[in-house]
């Protein structure tokens, strides 16, 4: 069945290629990809696939019978959205809607799903069971994969599949993660709040730039030196903002930022342990402060007994020179991990990169993904689809 997963790919790359193109023309923001889930749910029905739209808002369902009756459904998920970015690639088929761009990959995703619903529905012999295809808008801002849940997309869906591309590894090679793959990702916004003065008597006002500068250097330093450093932790202030003139002593200063983990104890405590800090300081300076701390998604971990089916999938479609077992985890987050909170599920990194040329990162409006890439992840997703039914 391999050989006839890979017969199809390749005849079908061509096709693959121009629905990548298509789709990485028109890309559109998260919640707004009414006509990215048009497009996905008319290339599903040619495939006849049944089709259900506007699940989690914008997202599509595409769903493959098996021939056992069963009730259970193997899913397979790929996100739509793209970012506010203004590409600068020289591509003949770059973005036409300014300020936006697909700088994240997702227009491979979404063609990876689709080239697996095409493959899998093209066999000559239907799967012993299901298959669901999840396209999800709004992973950029984390809510996509709860809206899917929310309107049903999980509804007896036992396992869960999943892949991002990776500019680092060459396109033809994938990465396999054991365990945590991403990271839980959180977002603050704190206000210090002082008292206003002449900028020559600070002695008579409570100066919240001063303190907030003491806030962030307490928090910095407390990560060093009390978190186990066996379990990380990353807390990025990304933007601030207070003061009003040069010699007037500002009484407000606004900052937010993100704070990343790994450790699901270490991620459940931060909040408290972050506004104990923050209360602290204001307390030794006689300030007050508003902290809202928003925790976002968990990190990606994956299943071990999926893991290794995809991994024993690819080295068998690939060989041991284009699978790459990843040490480490990234800081980087993902909603795919929203889906993990309710059944098992697996995520791989597939290999974008051009291999002679200066391969840019994920959302750089210079990056760019190498097409070949596409029937690799198209053959790894429908051949572990077919064996996870038929090993069962």
């Amino acid at each position: 069945m391999l050989t006839r997963i890979k017969e199809l790919a390749t005849t079908l790359a061509p096709r693959l290629i121009e629905i990548r193109r298509h789709i990485h023309s028109h890309p559109e923001l998260s919640g707004q990809e009414h006509q990215t889930a048009a497009y996905v749910a008319g290339v599903l029905s040619s495939c006849g696939l049944h089709v259900r739209e506007a699940i989690g808002k914008t997202g599509v369902l595409g769903e493959l019978k098996g021939s056992n009756n069963t009730h259970q459904w193997l899913a397979i998920r790929s996100d739509m959205d793209a970012l506010p970015i203004t590409e600068s690639t020289d591509l003949d088929f770059a973005s036409r809607n300014l300020g936006i761009m697909h700088a994240c990959g997702h227009d491979v995703h979404t063609t990876v799903g689709l080239g697996t619903a095409m493959v899998l529905s093209e066999l000559g012999e239907p799967l012993p069971g299901n298959v669901r295809f999840l396209f999800q808008p709004a992973e950029e801002i984390a809510q996509g994969a709860s809206w899917m849940i929310k309107d049903g997309a999980l509804e007896d869906v036992e396992a869960i599949l999943g892949v991002h591309v990776y500019p680092t590894i060459p396109a033809g090679s994938v990465g396999i993660r054991h365990g945590v793959l991403t990271a839980a990702a959180d977002d603050l916004e704190l206000t210090i709040i002082g008292e206003s003065g002449h900028g020559a008597r600070p002695h008579e006002a409570t100066d919240a730039i001063w303190i907030a500068s003491q806030v962030i250097t307490n928090l910095q330093q407390a990560i060093s030196r009390t978190h186990n450093p066996l379990r990380p932790v990353v807390l990025t202030i990304g933007k601030i903002s207070g003061g009003r003139a040069p010699n007037v002593i500002a009484d407000r200063v606004k900052m937010s930022g993100t704070v990343r983990s790994l450790h699901p104890e270490t991620h459940k405590a931060l909040p408290g342990w972050i506004e104990n800090i923050v209360a602290n300081v204001c307390s030794s300076y006689g300030a007050k402060y508003e902290l809202n701390y928003c925790q976002g998604v968990p990190s990606v971990q994956n299943d071990p007994v999926l893991t290794q089916l995809v991994e024993s999938v690819a080295l068998e479609a690939w060989g041991s020179d284009r699978v790459t077992i990843l040490p480490e985890p990234s800081l980087g987050a993902e909603d795919f991990s929203m889906y993990l909170q309710k059944v098992p599920g697996m995520m791989f990194r597939l290999g974008v990169g051009y291999k002679n040329e200066h391969n840019y990162p994920l959302h750089h409006p210079m990056f760019k993904a190498d097409e070949s890439s596409i029937v690799t992840s198209v053959v790894i997703l429908a051949y572990a689809a077919y064996k996870y039914w038929h090993e069962r």
